[in-house]
């Protein structure tokens, strides 16, 4: 007998984790930066979705709690590790860079931790975020790459930096952040899958 929620309310969360272990193989052993960042964005899509398929399945309360503990665990490891794994990958590596990481990874934790108990204890629904959501980084750093491919090396890296930086820093940034309607989901999973094919077949 193992531990733990193994039904299809939870399969896209561990879908999820996969892409983010196939992330960081790409991003460390075979040095594909496009191939990390495809499955970064890949992270992102079945977060997005995740808990629009786990509300169509019926759940006891048990079930809830796990697929809330593993979606933010997930967040963890998908939207704060993976990141910093790919960072390194592209050979940011000085030690301003280091300093940078140990700060978004601070915000990214804390944040998520701040979230879960403003989770547990709401009774009704909002209609924003405080704070950015971990989970943009999907979107944010696969966009921004490719200004590696119209820019000097030297200035690409100065540039990517100061914006990981700002990502943590509007992580724990008392804003509010408009959670996004079915429309615009739909138009980052579209925005997803074109960034995936210019990665995949012309970058």
């Amino acid at each position: 007998m193992i531990i733990g929620k193994w039904n299809k309310s939870v399969i896209l969360s561990y879908i999820g984790l996969f892409f983010g272990v196939f992330g960081i193989y790409s991003a460390i052993v075979i040095k594909n930066i496009n191939y990390a960042m495809i499955c970064l964005i890949l992270t992102g899509i079945c977060d997005m979705f995740d808990g629009t398929v786990a509300r169509r399945c019926k759940r006891t309360e048990e079930e809830k709690e796990f697929g809330i503990q593993l979606d933010s665990l997930n967040d963890v490891f998908n939207f704060a590790a993976l990141p910093i794994l790919i960072f390194c990958g592209m050979g940011l590596t000085k030690i301003y860079d280091i300093i940078v990481y140990c700060i978004y990874a601070m915000f990214a934790i804390a944040r998520l931790a701040n979230f879960n108990i403003r989770t547990a204890n709401a009774n009704t629904k909002t209609k924003y975020y405080e704070g950015l959501p971990v989970t943009s980084a999907a979107v944010i750093f696969p966009i921004f790459y490719l200004l590696s491919f119209v820019l000097s090396k030297s200035l690409f890296n100065y540039i990517y930096i100061g914006i990981v930086l700002l990502v943590g820093v509007l992580f724990v940034l008392n804003i509010k952040v408009a959670k996004p309607s079915l429309k615009i989901s739909i138009l980052f999973l579209i925005m997803g899958l074109i960034a995936t094919g210019l990665f995949l077949f012309v970058l």
